[in-house]
């Protein structure tokens, strides 16, 4: 169905299905489908990187590269520089089928790569209460988000705040390579990133329910399963640098 299909059928009636938040014009059905069709892709996207990173936990050779090698180094920022990269690109291509198909999937593996080292540092006990903190905590605000927004809640108001104490985070963060504040000084950077990541799990989730059109539904998947994975590394190096 085309998008110009799905736009007149809004003038037929909204369907059988409940609303997702008051005034709503939009059939809700397409829009329940959409959502689940995001959420089909950020489920791909987890697994993906759960299997990629487990293997930094349970493969050893992996895990002594990523902690002792002296290319790790050059592994994990040409990784991250690749996923930057491919970011920019997705924001031109994210509905260009299939490239955004390409794009997601090397997305997706250059984060991988990045939480395999990051749990290539921590016990496996730490990976998995990281994992299970993250998931309780994603679903109790993607649960809250739902219930608020039905009741009319808008947290569109969250998006300037959640940008400038992003633009803070990078710049605390670039801070800390040249001048590093130890144990301390990452706990709580960890901890105000993860709370920040919350919040962008919300405003992110709001926007996927009455903003993001049908065609977005790659670039609503990165949004959300970049807040996830982020949300993850936050609290493993919180409960890293605690236990």
């Amino acid at each position: 169905m085309g998008k110009g299909d799905i736009e007149s059928g809004f003038s037929h009636g909204q369907g059988n299905g409940e609303n997702l938040y008051p005034y709503m014009i939009e059939s809700p059905e397409l829009r329940w489908g959409f959502i689940r069709k995001v959420y089909i892709i950020i489920s791909m996207q987890l697994l993906f990187t759960a299997a990629f990173a487990s293997v930094f936990i349970f493969f050893q050779p992996a895990r002594d590269f990523a902690k002792y090698n002296p290319n790790r180094f050059y592994v994990l920022f040409g990784s991250l520089i690749v996923t930057i990269i491919l970011l920019f690109v997705l924001s031109k291509f994210y509905n260009k089928h299939p490239v955004n198909l390409v794009l997601l999937a090397l997305y997706t593996l250059g984060m991988s790569v990045t939480v395999g080292y990051a749990c290539a540092f921590a016990k496996g006990i730490i990976v998995a209460e990281a994992a299970f903190l993250t998931g309780v905590v994603v679903f109790s605000l993607t649960f809250y988000t739902f219930w608020a927004v039905k009741r009319g809640a808008d947290f569109s108001f969250l998006g300037p705040f959640l940008f400038a104490s992003l633009m803070v985070m990078l710049l605390f963060a670039m801070i800390q390579l040249f001048f590093p504040l130890g144990p301390l000084g990452r706990m709580i950077f960890a901890a105000v990133g993860a709370l920040l990541m919350c919040g962008f799990i919300v405003y992110d989730t709001s926007y996927l329910i009455k903003t993001y059109s049908y065609d977005d539904y790659i670039w609503a998947a990165i949004a959300i399963y970049g807040d996830i994975i982020n949300l993850f590394i936050y609290l493993l190096t919180l409960l890293n640098d605690l236990s």
